[in-house]
């Protein structure tokens, strides 16, 4: 027979199991790669460049340069967790019709990229991306908007962090649908858990922005069934610098396609950007 003791002792016993689990499976819960493409931009009428670039770390990472014909601005693109840079072709059409040149990437372990994905490669990759269009291409610094969707806010906002920490500032900052942290995610879904003492991948969004101070648009959908909308207005309340709050519509993964003012939002941001600089 069971005694009381004996009960307590396998709920802990459990309960640390799950803590293990978490703690050990967690990259496959930040990160839901796929390395097939499955488009490319051509097939959506849209010219492309592959492109080649090596990150700080020696990984391999691939990317696509998309140019638009008369574009002032360029959007360096940091997508999701899930997929990989071909399952944004509706992105890349809004961003088309808005008059701007995109460069997106894949991140290590992601599509054609190298390496497995961590939070320091991310970091790595999105620096990579930057020097392209900087050193590579020429773009001066302000005509750069850095853009994030949801995991991808992380990655822009520790690359708007680096970039000002090292004295150079991108023209704007756009974060869609993007948590304060995934710390806070995860204490989110899993209350009854230790998460801050678990996680190791943190993209503490709220802490890199606390330095930055360029134009800056927060998208966040009161709907969206994933990111707390809570979590998009916390970041876009704390925010020290110039900003502008958009609410969309729709879940998680289509609020951009659901709100039919998705791309006034948008325009309405870069028009009130300074002019270009090149």
């Amino acid at each position: 027979m069971w005694t009381m003791w004996d009960m307590v002792a396998a709920a802990l016993a459990v309960y640390a199991g799950i803590a293990a689990w978490v703690f050990l499976t967690q990259r496959g819960l930040v990160y839901c790669p796929r390395r097939a493409l499955a488009a490319t931009p051509d097939q959506a009428g849209l010219g492309y460049e592959d492109v080649r670039l090596v990150n700080g770390l020696g990984t391999e990472i691939h990317a696509w340069w998309l140019p638009c014909e008369g574009a002032e601005r360029v959007l360096l693109l940091c997508h999701g967790n899930g997929g990989n840079v071909s399952y944004l072709m509706e992105t890349y059409g809004i961003f088309h019709q808005l008059g701007l040149s995109v460069l997106a990437f894949d991140y290590s372990g992601y599509g054609l990229s190298g390496g497995r994905p961590s939070e320091r490669g991310t970091r790595s990759d999105a620096l990579a991306a930057w020097d392209w269009l900087v050193r590579e291409k020429g773009f001066a610094p302000r005509d750069v908007v850095l853009f994030g969707r949801s995991l991808g806010g992380g990655v822009a906002a520790r690359l708007a962090a680096d970039l000002t920490e090292a004295g150079t500032e991108p023209g704007g900052l756009i974060l869609e649908s993007t948590f304060t942290s995934v710390a806070d995610m995860g204490a989110a879904q899993y209350p009854w858990l230790p998460v801050r003492w678990l996680i190791r991948h943190r993209y503490d969004s709220e802490r890199a922005l606390a330095g930055v101070r360029v134009p800056a648009l927060f998208l966040h959908s009161p709907e969206d069934d994933l990111v707390p909308y809570a979590m998009g207005r916390r970041l876009y309340d704390g925010y020290g610098g110039p900003k502008l709050f958009w609410a969309l519509s729709g879940d998680h993964n289509c609020g951009f396609l659901s709100t039919s003012g998705y791309a006034d939002g948008l325009r309405r941001f870069l028009r009130g950007l300074p002019g270009p600089g090149r």
